[in-house]
């Protein structure tokens, strides 16, 4: 499908989950990705997945419905696809606190950034992304490096990870790899647009 149909049809879902749910617009706009239809002709669903949770959300016509169960989309099955309490509280969001959101992730991104924990181990997580250039195929995935120098690093009781994880008040390791490769995808990004 084009572009320029998506948008339509993302204008649509804005409105029918303002409408419907009294979802800010502007989450479903920054969160909601098109993933494709079920149906033919007048029956067709337009079926749109959260970029981060892969909660569904379908489109039929104008009339917008949460999939609160985990179901297959296009041969996939995602385990987490259901609409909690605290995830449609998150679409209600003010535009405030969307703000206040960006704001907390922003600094947490440039604490992580110039944290001694990231700069002594950037170059070893950039380089299992395909797209940096000290890549070096066959190795594991950039999440599970993550996830091995966390392991490691937890074992030897490694002061720059003690203190970054008191700083981000988490001692969970995935939710640790996970921040810890939030400043990596920013670089990869910028990498791939500085060829392009």
């Amino acid at each position: 499908m084009n572009p320029a149909k998506i948008n339509a049809l993302l204008e649509t879902l804005q409105a029918a989950c303002s409408r419907q749910f009294r979802f800010n617009p502007r989450r479903v706009a920054a969160n909601m990705r098109y993933k494709g239809s079920e149906g033919h002709g007048a029956s067709v669903i337009h079926l749109f997945r959260d970029s981060h949770s892969h909660s569904i959300i379908e489109l039929k016509s104008t009339v917008a419905t949460l999939r609160e169960s985990a179901e297959k989309i296009h041969g996939t099955h995602h385990e987490k696809a259901h609409w909690t309490p605290a995830e449609k509280a998150r679409y209600q969001h003010s535009d405030a606190e969307i703000d206040a959101e960006l704001a907390q992730k922003q600094a947490t991104l440039e604490y992580t950034q110039a944290s001694a924990l990231y700069q002594d181990h950037r170059e070893h997580l950039l380089s299992h992304y395909p797209n940096w250039p000290s890549h070096q195929a066959g190795g594991v995935t950039a999440r599970e490096a993550a996830r091995t120098l966390i392991a490691a690093l937890n074992a030897a009781n490694d002061a720059r990870l003690a203190d970054f994880a008191k700083h981000m008040q988490t001692s969970d390791s995935e939710e640790l790899a996970h921040l810890l490769l939030a400043p990596c995808h920013l670089e990869i990004e910028q990498c791939v647009a500085a060829r392009n």
